[in-house]
């Protein structure tokens, strides 16, 4: 009987969460941008000051991946990453619920725009890998307003949550699929097609559905799905990510590490990772090291996060 009540005082627990975080995703879509940021920048600083499990999490992904940085320059890089984590929270309510032409001012410049449009003159699929970078979900918007795009995504148990994801995030030309066997399937009849596909590459995969490669010298379960449709398609692979700037953002498009068009799995996973890692060299603060990345080790390792 009491773990009955548990489990249905959690389940309300995580609705009431769910609930309240769309209510502020909503709430920051009648702000400015900047306003939004300001919100997001607070709600980033309080996480470190409540010592949360997202910056504990922050801190041992940081001293995994830089253990050359001291315990301050560790602590400096966490604080501005949960600032710019809640900024990217925060800016879900413009780049979501505003309309597409209004967000998309907001795009001040674009990087490596020519890669991506000789690849389609080419008459090739494309691969754009977008690691949890920026505001990566600004990244799908712009590539669907550029033409035909497919994406996967992880349905949300909460369908309000879904409701609002899915109709944000396939806007203009983007196709959503659920991120399964029937999902997969689709992106690769879309990338023999020619057309543009969008991966979240760092996003960590089903059982079954990855490998451990080396990101940033720490073995991470990395997908398989992104080298498998590389070797049955030739598809070109690209990375994509956002910066965020004072002005508003800048997508980047760049050329992936040479290692990801390896036959050999192992080879091609390291430069997936390897790939990630360009994004997050060229600003460090923006990435979501909040994420769990190193969730699942070897056989005989422990898992970081439980220590």
């Amino acid at each position: 009987m009491l773990l009955a009540e548990n489990f249905v005082n959690n389940r309300r627990q995580a609705l009431l969460k769910i609930r309240i975080g769309i209510a502020f995703i909503r709430l920051m879509s009648l702000f400015s941008l900047k306003t939004s940021r300001n919100f997001g920048k607070l709600l980033g600083y309080c996480a470190y000051l409540a010592n949360t499990r997202l910056y504990k999490t922050c801190l041992i992904n940081l001293r995994l991946c830089f253990p050359k940085m001291s315990a301050n320059e560790i602590k400096e890089l966490a604080i501005k990453s949960l600032m710019h984590t809640g900024m990217t929270l925060a800016e879900c309510g413009p780049v979501w619920l505003w309309p597409v032409d209004k967000i998309m001012q907001e795009i001040k410049d674009v990087e490596g725009a020519d890669l991506l449009q000789n690849a389609r003159d080419q008459g090739l699929g494309v691969i754009l890998l977008g690691p949890h970078h920026g505001n990566w979900e600004l990244v799908g918007l712009y590539l669907s307003s550029l033409g035909r795009c497919s994406m996967l995504y992880l349905t949300p148990k909460h369908q309000d949550l879904d409701d609002l994801l899915y109709a944000s995030r396939s806007r203009g030309s983007a196709k959503l699929y659920p991120a399964d066997k029937k999902g997969a399937a689709a992106i690769l009849l879309a990338l023999k097609h020619g057309e543009m596909v969008g991966i979240l590459p760092d996003q960590i995969p089903v059982a079954g559905g990855g490998e451990f490669a080396p990101f940033f010298g720490n073995e991470a379960f990395t997908m398989t799905l992104v080298s498998r449709l590389i070797q049955k398609t030739g598809a070109k692979a690209l990375l994509t990510y956002t910066k965020r700037t004072e002005e508003g953002f800048k997508v980047v498009i760049k050329e992936p590490a040479p290692e990801i068009y390896a036959k050999h799995m192992q080879t091609s996973l390291l430069g997936l990772n390897k790939t990630v890692e360009i994004a997050v060299k060229d600003d460090p603060e923006q990435y979501q090291w909040e994420y769990k990345r190193f969730r699942y080790q070897p056989e005989g390792k422990q898992e970081p996060y439980k220590r």
